[in-house]
């Protein structure tokens, strides 16, 4: 019989950075950017009678207003990718 050398195999690379992707989930009057089961970025809408058109963004400490709910989500996504976001101390 012949002798066979082993096959080395492969190590499996290394993930470097974050494993889970933030994603959007709509709710009622708002849209949360989620990050595993924290929420990270929070798109509002007014009261559905008394809405004004405008969409209020809020990461962290961060807020803002815009006028479309894209430009308001990439504004969230923005905070958060800069990490931007504070903990809350309480």
């Amino acid at each position: 019989m012949a002798t066979s050398t082993p096959i080395p195999i492969p190590k499996k690379k290394r993930r470097t950075g974050p494993r889970k992707k933030p994603v959007w989930e709509r709710g009622y009057e708002s849209h949360g950017y989620w990050l595993g089961k924290e929420c990270v970025g929070r798109v509002r809408l007014g009261a559905k009678g008394e809405w004004d058109g405008v969409y209020r963004w809020e990461a962290g400490t961060n807020t803002g207003e815009a006028r479309t709910l894209g430009e308001a989500k990439r504004q969230v996504e923005e905070k958060v990718l800069l990490g931007l976001i504070q903990l809350p101390l309480f």
